[in-house]
């Protein structure tokens, strides 16, 4: 397989790749997190900034430009920064944003792709601009180091006439050995017995990158808390107690003149200050660690125009997600398969996460990787989760306990098809308690009877008697109370059973390959039948089963 041109598209796919690796080691660089805050939320902070910059590129998706691909990145997650190491990540994006841009003005006003030689310029950018950020002072063993490493390696393969994929090979294997140098560089790493967080984060992105240009990600081991090194011959910094709080905002309408005096009074009240600039400079990202918040947004309210403060304390203790890392209270995450459903659900307001497209039977496709994944999307602290049949028992338990230990409150509730979906999502409502809310959908959807049908491929004996290939099969509990001609008729025949305990709505899901008329049938047949009763049809497009069927 020939490696991947890292265009816009490969661009925006490599942040979505970082995003699930930031997922997968998150934890692990929460544990390395000693400097300059042992409060274990580099990791967190990395995954909330690159989330935030893949949420931005949405603007641009569909436009072949790379540099305007690279441009939403930088401002996604300057926008979004989370962190001393979400500042750091957003000026890194800003290095590729700057050096594709000028790269465009060269040619033709825009920029098909980025080559080694470019990547290389970008990351060597970023370290001037990160260490502008950090008030031009350059600390050695920090993700600095490990940025720095890796640029010079790329440019010393590009020079030579390398590949982006060689390059990137290069730079990883350079991002590693300058990773493990990064205990003998500074003190608090040493007597942790860690490497450094936010390189071991910058490290799981490039690897991210490399993949998706080879199609193959780099193995690494994981890297753990140690014994400390007792020899190791770095600078010495005194470990004191944490401040109080971590105080971000953007500052906009700031005269170049009056950044200086802010620094410094920033400084004044506390420590870790950086002050990040958007690409045309027009706006900051402001952070500072200090045990007067309120001085420190008064600070920037001096200077110019202050928005998105966030002030969050400084904790000691592990922490999955800090707080403000959430964009909004509450979300319902809908599992569903076809464009038909997708659109529905989406119109719902719900969040939508789907099987495979390359499942024949997205029956229990989901795993909890993918889950989590998908909980972590949404943005939200409170998440109801619909798996509407599709996700196994086990996966769902896992993949729900999981996003509890990330600090998501999550609910699981009993849909087990999507007509019990739709039914639960009707009676959502944002404005209740949650509590209140989760009870009334799982009652919405426990009232919804629901049943499918789908055509028999081989003779067989049901309860409702043999069928031959070609037959149509109701189905209701994992069982087959009616066989018919077609689909057509086992339609009927379940809507009849289904019905006998009464009801107002029947709702019929049309699948993948199944004639429209069938939906003219059954409203016809309801019409005689059942009047009164209303009926709503969809064509959601899902695989499997013809047709999915509820009754409330």
């Amino acid at each position: 397989m020939p490696d991947r041109r890292l265009d816009a598209s490969a661009l925006r796919d490599w942040a979505h790749t970082a995003v699930g690796d930031l997922i997968t080691h998150t934890d692990e660089i929460n544990r390395l997190n000693v400097f300059p805050v042992a409060d274990a939320d580099t990791g967190t902070n990395l995954l909330f900034t690159m989330r935030a910059a893949l949420d931005a590129t949405k603007s641009a998706e569909g436009s072949g430009d790379v540099s305007l691909m690279a441009a939403t990145l930088s401002e996604g997650a300057l926008h979004g920064a989370r962190g001393n190491s979400g500042v750091i990540l957003s000026q890194i994006l800003r290095g590729l944003a700057d050096v594709t841009a000028s790269a465009a003005e060269d040619t033709d006003g825009s920029l098909a792709d980025i080559d080694a030689v470019l990547l290389g310029a970008a990351l060597r950018h970023a370290v001037g601009l990160v260490v502008s950020s950090m008030g031009g002072q350059l600390v050695a063993g920090t993700i600095v180091s490990v940025l720095q490493a890796v640029a010079e390696a790329i440019q010393h393969c590009a020079a030579d006439g390398a590949g982006l994929a060689e390059a990137l090979t290069a730079g990883g294997e350079a991002g590693v050995a300058a990773l493990d140098r990064t205990p003998d560089q500074l003190d608090a790493l040493a007597e942790a017995g860690v490497v450094d967080a936010g390189g071991r984060g910058f490290l799981v992105l490039i690897d991210a990158l490399t993949a998706t240009v080879t199609g193959h990600a780099p193995h690494r081991d994981t890297y753990e808390p140690g014994p400390p090194r007792l020899e190791h011959g770095g600078h010495r910094t005194q470990v004191q107690c944490p401040p109080q709080f971590e105080v971000m905002y953007l500052l906009a309408d700031c005269d170049a003149a009056a950044l200086d005096p802010l620094r410094t009074r920033l400084e004044q009240l506390g420590d870790s200050v950086a002050i990040a600039a958007s690409a045309d400079a027009d706006r900051h990202s402001i952070h500072v660690h200090t045990d007067d918040a309120g001085a420190a947004v008064e600070a920037g309210l001096a200077a110019g125009v202050v928005s998105h403060i966030q002030i969050s304390v400084l904790s000691a203790g592990p922490a999955r997600v800090s707080p403000g890392s959430w964009s909004r209270d509450r979300a319902v995450l809908a599992v569903v398969d076809g464009d038909g459903a997708a659109e529905l659900f989406d119109q719902e307001g719900a969040c939508v996460l789907r099987p495979a497209a390359g499942l024949a039977d997205p029956a229990n496709g989901i795993t909890a990787r993918e889950l989590v994944r998908a909980l972590v999307d949404t943005g939200a602290a409170q998440v109801l989760v619909l798996p509407n049949g599709y996700v196994a028992a086990e996966e769902l338990v896992s993949g729900c306990t999981a996003g509890i230990g990330w600090g998501i409150d999550v609910v699981a509730l009993p849909t087990g098809s999507m007509v019990q979906g739709l039914a639960a999502l009707a009676v959502h409502d944002p404005a209740r308690h949650a509590v209140d809310d989760g009870f009334s959908m799982a009652r919405a959807a426990a009232a919804a009877r629901h049943g499918s049908v789908r055509t028999a491929t081989e003779q067989a004996l049901t309860w409702a008697g043999t069928c031959e290939p070609g037959d149509g099969l109701g189905i209701a509990g994992d069982e087959v109370l009616v066989v018919a001609d077609d689909v057509t008729g086992a339609a009927t025949g379940l809507i009849d059973l289904l019905l006998v305990a009464g009801g107002e709505l029947v709702t019929v899901l049309i699948g993948d390959g199944t004639d429209s008329a069938v939906a003219d049938a059954l409203a016809d047949h309801i019409h005689r039948r059942h009047p009164g009763i209303e009926f709503a049809t969809y064509a959601t497009g899902h695989r499997g089963d013809a047709l999915l069927i509820g009754v409330e």
